[in-house]
């Protein structure tokens, strides 16, 4: 033996070069599968191994035929050795020590799993089915049981999968490079679901970067912990086809969408201030919202992120949810259970940017693979986060396939694809100096347009029924357009100036309203050039914003009967609804996710008065099609009063075909009005069907007894006299 730990052949030529011998020893290897498993010799087969901690080693083939005793050529664990059999196969190893003996079945003496029309398809960023192919899948392969590992990484000069199945050893498991694509695969035998792994990467400087979790693991490690899970892929026994068959079929647009944003660690909690599983989630949550009449579920980001505070925003797993509240089954068996319910389930989605946490995917291979070099197009200045760049295939790819993986393997109903303003606009956030203009001179980022119509293109495609909704902030056009009319595809967009403008009118005293009547009326300007979501969410809860009940002005009940009248104000304008969870009931204090919902509020009258509202505003949208029906078409909207700034009255119909029509009168100011003449379509009774003011809502019961009668006057002009409760609501249904 030589003082390196080199064993030099007895007697016999040796049949591995000491260089190689050498390299895999070192974890140095450029192409260890050329070196060890099963390879022609000049006297027929012979086979390499490495098995650090055996002193001697026995191959037999997996039927249990004795192939070969190895001898030790490196004290570290390298054998090599001549075999009596003649055909090439997977081999297992007996190896021994002065401890006992355990067997080792052979991964470099098995073939590649990927193949070359994944090669082709990967090359050229059009697979979409990368889940089935990247990431870790449970398998059986030539004959044995075990983990197929693959990972991108173009510029690695070595890339091994390490976890507790090698002691964390990168020279156990170094993979197999598909030079074409960049990708590097092994399959790993005699493992199964639940083994904790990363990657080792030796960057193209020759150094190894941080261990790295798995872009496409199905599982990951609670936080703190970093590591991936290996996981058998989504497989979920479904029984939603009735829910997915209606949704399929039907045009959003037209449907009642009512959704309830939530955040799933903070919306309850166990005494102890630990997370509920998705199980008492669903046991929870499902029947809340069942109750409260919305139609959807909007979960902020639920995808595996290292840090709390950020709601998910942060995500470093896109295609594992996180481990906080349990197995990922768990909320399949959710999403299941919510379909089953007649309720959708919508994931915040995040595309535009990633942490730069060191096991995340920020310089994954030693080198920008996933994110700009340039920090002027790959680097965040609000949220010091990494953004992709949407101009590499495959990054698009990566990105295009989640979207898909989510809509496939857990049935979501919609993606609400968060900062979409952020990535439209080279310039977003930047002072002059600091961004690179487009190839045309322009701050449009023409990439990440591309991405958003392949995204949507491929969803819309792929799974009908789904919707895409964007937070995108700015006048961008079309961005809920179709992408062959030039539109970014989105189904819905978020409408931020609803949002601004109301919330900014609610918070004036009453008697300045009356100057600033535009905040309500500008609205309808716009209100049918996208198909629109009106987002009352949690942005507008959090970072000292206060809550909705204290963004109204005046005192303790005005407040309340305000934000009743503003509700009701919204469930009667056009466009799908979304409140964020604690709103419901008037939170009083602002929304952290390191607690529980001050559910305890409930027993107070006020407080319960709102989630009746609510709830009752919710059957209402969803039982009256002149609520709904026709949310994003102008047919759908008329003004009755739009110019009576000096009493701050807003009155406008609501319509659809083949049903009745709706009037929607509110009052912003503290004084009731009687005798109040509203304009209206129709001669005959028009049945209240809300009023904010009523006694079981905690108002003070002012009304017009449940019906109105319009009349027609000199003229022919149809008029219905009625009472205004103080800052009230009222929705009056015709009654043919």
């Amino acid at each position: 033996m030589t003082a390196s730990g080199r064993r030099e052949p007895e007697g016999k030529m040796a049949l591995t070069p000491q260089g190689d011998i050498d390299a895999v020893v070192s974890g140095s290897h450029g192409n260890p599968f050329a070196v060890l498993g099963v390879h022609e010799g000049e006297k027929g087969l012979l086979a390499r191994c490495f098995i650090p901690h055996a002193e001697s080693v026995t191959a037999f083939t997996l039927a249990g035929k004795r192939a070969a005793e190895l001898l030790r050529r490196h004290d570290a664990g390298f054998f090599d050795g001549r075999l009596t059999i003649r055909k090439r196969q997977p081999l297992k190893y007996l190896a021994r020590n002065a401890g006992g003996e355990w067997w080792v079945t052979d991964a470099y003496s098995f073939g590649p799993v990927l193949g070359p029309m994944d090669d082709y398809y990967i090359g050229e960023g059009s697979h979409l089915r990368l889940f089935d192919k990247l990431g870790a899948h449970v398998i059986d392969h030539e004959g044995a049981h075990g983990v197929h590992f693959a990972v991108w990484a173009p510029n690695a000069q070595r890339v091994s999968v390490v976890g507790d199945f090698n002691e964390w050893d990168g020279r156990r498991h170094a993979m197999r490079r598909r030079v074409d694509t960049g990708i590097w695969e092994v399959f790993v035998p005699d493992i199964d679901a639940g083994r904790v792994y990363k990657y080792e990467i030796v960057g193209p400087d020759g150094k190894r970067v941080p261990l790295k979790a798995d872009p496409f693991a199905f599982r990951a490690e609670l936080r703190p912990a970093t590591g991936s899970i290996t996981d058998h892929s989504p497989a979920h026994d479904w029984g939603d086809a009735a829910h997915r068959s209606f949704w399929r079929d039907a045009d959003a647009r037209r449907q009642p969408v009512s959704t309830y944003e939530v955040h799933a660690g903070s919306w309850q909690r166990h005494d102890d201030g630990s997370f509920l599983t998705w199980d008492e989630l669903a046991e929870r949550l499902i029947p809340y919202v069942v109750d409260m009449g919305f139609t959807h579920i909007e979960f902020l980001p639920i995808t595996e992120h290292p840090y709390d505070p950020s709601w998910g925003y942060q995500t470093t797993g896109l295609y594992a949810p996180t481990a906080r509240f349990g197995e990922p089954e768990g909320f399949a068996r959710f999403v299941d259970g919510a379909h089953r319910a007649g309720i959708g389930v919508i994931l915040d989605w995040v595309p535009a940017h990633f942490p730069t946490d060191a096991h995340g995917l920020a310089r994954f291979d030693g080198t920008a693979l996933y994110e700009h070099a340039d920090p002027r197009k790959g680097f965040h200045p609000d949220w010091n986060t990494a953004i992709y760049n949407f101009g590499r295939r495959e990054v698009l790819a990566y990105l295009v396939n989640n979207a898909l993986f989510w809509a496939e393997k857990y049935h979501l109903d919609g993606l609400r694809v968060d900062a979409v303003a952020s990535m439209l606009y080279l310039d977003y956030s930047r002072k002059a100096g600091e961004w690179i203009p487009n190839e045309l001179g322009g701050r449009e980022n023409l990439e990440a347009v591309d991405f958003l119509q392949k995204m949507n293109a491929a969803v819309y495609g792929s799974h009908p029924g789904i919707m895409t909704i964007a937070e995108e902030s700015t006048s961008w056009p079309k961005v809920s357009h179709p992408v062959h009319e030039g539109g970014l595809g989105f189904g819905f967009k978020w409408n931020m100036g609803f949002m601004h403008d109301t919330l900014q009118y609610m918070a004036r005293e009453p008697v300045h309203r009356k100057h600033h009547h535009n905040d309500i009326t500008f609205g309808l300007l716009y209100a049918f050039s996208e198909n629109f979501v009106l987002p009352l969410s949690h942005d507008e809860v959090v970072h000292g914003k206060g809550t909705l009940l204290s963004k109204m002005s005046g005192d303790d009940w005005e407040q309340f009967a305000t934000l009743r009248a503003y509700y009701a104000f919204m469930w009667g304008y056009p466009g799908k609804k979304l409140l964020f969870m604690g709103q419901e009931f008037a939170q009083r204090r602002e929304w952290s996710e390191a607690r529980a919902l001050d559910w305890d509020l409930l027993e107070a009258p006020a407080h319960e008065g709102v989630r009746r509202l609510l709830r009752d505003l919710n059957h209402a949208y969803r039982e009256t099609p002149a609520l709904h029906a026709r949310d994003c078409e102008p047919e759908g909207f008329r003004w009755l009063i739009a110019d009576d700034a000096q009493n701050s009255v807003f009155a406008w119909l609501r319509m659809a075909p083949d049903a009745p029509p709706v009037a929607v009168i509110s009052n912003f100011t503290p004084v009731a009005r009687s005798d109040y003449r509203v304009p209206l379509p129709n001669a005959g009774t028009w049945r209240e069907i809300v009023n904010t003011d009523a006694g079981d809502y905690g108002g003070s019961g002012q009304g017009n007894g449940g019906a109105v009668e319009a009349v027609a006057e000199d003229g022919g002009r149809i008029v219905a006299r009625m009472t205004l409760p103080p800052l009230a609501t009222i929705m009056l249904e015709y009654e043919p």
